[in-house]
């Protein structure tokens, strides 16, 4: 028995409650799976997993188990990052992170040029508007927007985003402008199901919270924006967000003398990680496009 492959799906099934969303994440089948924990089981003379029907759930061997397996799956990734750090070309699989829309405007042509320059690597970009845990999901790189929350990982800001509040052309000859943030009680407000822009619009240089009662939610940048170009409201967004709209005309600003403080935005990488040739270079492309005012 491979006791790596083992530990690895083992935490795999555990850190995602069952063993057929583990067998996607390693890219093998459900079976495979199955025959690997019952052969740990089997070595170790216990059971690690109560299964049923609809959930698995830890035993208390398994849970026991499942602290030592993450210390000593992060050993040995440290190890190989080690090894790898004294690489001087970038190669093997570079794994990214990033909020939907800004991976796809402002990640991806970085990758792009990464790929295009150093034929010896790869990337894994996932694009998500949720945060997920970087040393666990094996992350290199996490772009994230807005103060970093993990004080255990290290962080480069690079730059910062605007909130702003758009609607289209239309919507704003049919229903004017508000005035000031007290009267988007009149307008028809989009919604994110976001915790920033779900119930409370925040406004000015102190981030005054208001309370919003949305007309429509809906749970995706790129359908706000379309809503919202549509004429059905007022959106809150990000400013790369509704850049494109903005440029080619079809989202106008509205309240932007109204606007909060800017929001950082920070790339987040274990310090292991820091001396891999992929992962300098992908900070260097990112501090580049930074300075070029690409998201500003």
């Amino acid at each position: 028995m491979d006791r790596f492959a083992a530990l690895t799906t083992f935490v795999a099934v555990a850190e995602r409650g069952g063993f057929k969303v583990a067998s996607r994440h390693l890219g093998v089948s459900p079976p495979a799976v199955t025959r690997t924990i019952a052969a740990l089981e089997r070595h170790l003379g216990v059971p690690l997993f109560r299964r049923s029907t609809r959930s698995v759930a830890l035993t208390e061997e398994g849970a026991a188990l499942l602290e030592r397996a993450r210390e000593i799956l992060m050993r040995l990734q440290d190890a190989e990052h080690v090894v790898m750090g004294r690489q001087t070309t970038p190669q093997g699989e570079l794994q990214i992170t990033a909020p939907v829309v800004f991976g796809r405007l402002h990640v991806l042509p970085v990758v792009a040029d990464l790929l295009a320059r150093h034929r010896q690597m790869s990337v894994r970009l996932l694009l998500l508007d949720r945060n997920i845990r970087l040393v666990e999901e094996g992350i290199d790189v996490a772009v994230r927007i807005g103060e970093p929350r993990d004080s255990s990982l290290r962080s480069v800001a690079v730059g910062t985003v605007r909130q702003v509040l758009v609607a289209s052309p239309t919507y704003c000859a049919a229903r004017g402008h508000p005035a000031d943030p007290k009267a988007l009680d009149l307008h028809d407000l989009i919604a994110g199901d976001n915790v920033r822009t779900s119930s409370q619009w925040r406004f000015g240089p102190h981030s005054v919270g208001v309370a919003i009662t949305p007309r429509l939610t809906v749970t995706s940048i790129d359908a706000q924006l379309a809503a919202a170009a549509a004429g059905l409201g007022i959106a809150n967004v990000l400013s790369y967000q509704a850049a494109e709209g903005l440029a080619a005309g079809t989202l106008r600003r509205v309240l932007d003398a109204h606007a909060p403080p800017p929001v950082p935005i920070h790339l987040l990488f274990d310090a292991g990680r820091a001396n891999l040739p992929s992962v300098r270079l992908f900070l260097d492309g990112m501090r580049a496009r930074a300075k070029n005012g690409a998201w500003q």
